[in-house]
């Protein structure tokens, strides 16, 4: 019985092999008798844009400016005026605390000062009588009693005027028990409630404002960006800055570079560079994410192609060229940008060449082609004065 089972297997195996080996001698016929058939790709033409060119890097937003509102006295929060998360105008109450000691420091200091005031009023009358007897020389009286009293005007002089200061501090006080916007911009989470006792070393303060309208976004570049951008911005060039999505698909804000820091990033490599952007539409957001192009030139009459004609090898970036006689062409080429679908080239193409734009996996230098329309493409009607005859061959049954 074991030997009859190893003839069996024995015989499944050389079917098996049998076929195999046929199947791949008929798919290796077929590869020949097709290997002169042109390839079918898709073909662009080069053509000549403006094309703007961006340095792209990725960036923070920041609010342009962050306050965090705490009292600046000792007190009970009588009243908050705000909501969580409204814009808020510079002046703007947000609380109110207890008032009334600081009102009773400032009666006070302004009844001293009516004290004061009266009494250097009477003194300066005394001063005018004593100066009178002693102008006229009549000697009713000598020169101590009259310089006393002049020396009497002059420190009750200066005792108002430090009254009148401690009127202002103590105002100054009063007004502190109504917390005010220091900035405009919108307010975060409340940090305190209605009845607690606040004080200025607070930790969190009251509440955060900070200002969406402009807004800040901080982002960064390679070190070998830093001389093109200096140039521009010695010359007076005002670059524009686009913030994106962390995509890059969506287009948030335009803005403009507003500052460029003052040192690079010995660790990374890195200068940092900070833009500003209306941010009307609210589109950008402190702490959020985003891909930021700036704008550094627009190349006048460009050449482009669309990025898929880009290809990659050992010796760089290259691109099949169509060549009159419908055979491709290996070409080298120098690519500046890739950006939005498009390559801006620098050398190899020229305007009007033709290119493959898709199908580049089957060719090789010298490969047969034959063009065809996009995937989905309705065929374009020629038009009638500019067509020229064209035959097409029948595609085989």
């Amino acid at each position: 019985m074991t030997k009859k089972l190893w003839i069996i297997l024995g015989a499944v195996v050389l079917v098996l092999g049998g076929v195999y080996f046929l199947s791949h001698r008929s798919a290796a016929g077929a590869g020949r008798g097709q290997g002169n058939a042109p390839v079918i790709v898709v073909a662009g033409t080069v053509r000549q844009q403006d094309t703007p060119i961006y340095l792209n890097g990725i960036g923070t937003v920041f609010a342009y400016n962050t306050v965090t509102v705490r009292s600046q006295i000792d007190g009970t929060l009588q009243k908050i005026s705000f909501r969580e998360g409204e814009d808020v105008r510079a002046g703007d109450l947000l609380a109110q605390i207890d008032p009334r000691i600081q009102a009773a420091a400032l009666s006070q200091a302004k009844a001293k000062q009516a004290t004061d005031a009266a009494q250097l009023q009477n003194a300066q009358v005394d001063m005018q009588r004593d100066e009178t007897l002693y102008d006229h020389g009549r000697g009713l009286i000598d020169q101590q009693t009259y310089d006393t009293q002049k020396a009497l005007v002059a420190q009750l002089s200066a005792t108002l005027h430090a009254d009148e200061a401690a009127v202002a501090s103590a105002q100054v006080l009063v007004d502190y028990t109504h917390i005010t916007a220091p900035i405009s911009g919108r307010t975060g989470l409340r940090q305190v409630d209605e009845g607690n006792v606040i004080h200025p070393t607070d930790a969190n303060g009251l509440v955060v404002i900070a200002q969406l309208k402009p807004i800040s976004v901080i982002f960064t570049l390679p070190q070998q960006n830093l001389p093109e951008i200096q140039r521009l911005t010695a010359a007076g060039e005002k670059l524009a800055v686009i913030a994106y999505d962390r995509d890059s698909l969506k287009p948030l804000d335009a803005g403009q570079l507003a500052v460029v820091d003052n040192q690079i990033d010995a660790a990374t490599g890195t200068i940092k560079l900070k833009a500003t952007f209306e941010n009307e539409s609210l589109a950008l957001w402190p702490g959020q994410f985003v891909n930021v192009r700036l704008l550094v030139e627009t190349r006048k009459a460009g050449v482009v192609v669309p990025a898929s004609v880009v290809q990659r090898g050992p010796s760089g970036p290259f691109a099949f060229v169509i060549k009159a006689d419908s055979t491709v062409e290996v070409r080298p080429i120098q690519v500046a940008q890739l950006e939005a679908g498009l390559a801006l080239i620098d050398l190899g193409l020229k305007p009007g060449e033709s290119v493959v734009v898709d199908g580049q996996y089957k060719l090789q230098t010298g490969s047969k082609v034959t063009v065809a329309p996009p995937a989905g493409a309705a065929p374009a009607a020629p038009d009638a004065k500019d067509a020229k005859p064209h035959r097409h061959r029948p595609a085989s049954t």
